[in-house]
């Protein structure tokens, strides 16, 4: 009885600690990026952009994880991809 008491409360424990990463990560503060703003980007994790039916600037959002393993979210401007089609 007590070991299933135990295994219960490890997977718990361990549920808890799940929820609690993925809540710290969905309350990262996105940054604007301007021209000489410093970046520590170590890996990208995801980029998106605001879905547009021609050429032209769009905003745009890069979620990055930086050197001390932090998840950082970057919103920045840039043309659509759709630009890059014609050429």
């Amino acid at each position: 009885m007590k070991r299933n008491a135990l295994y219960a409360a490890c997977l718990f424990a361990a549920l808890n600690l799940c929820t609690l990463s993925a809540r710290a990560e969905s309350e990262v503060q996105a940054r604007t990026y301007s021209y000489g703003t410093a970046l520590d980007i170590q890996r990208v994790l995801s980029m998106s952009e605001d879905a547009t039916p021609a050429c032209g600037v769009v905003n745009a959002r890069m979620t990055y994880l930086d050197s001390q393993g932090r998840t950082q979210v970057l919103d920045y401007r840039k043309f659509a991809n759709d630009c890059n089609d014609g050429n």
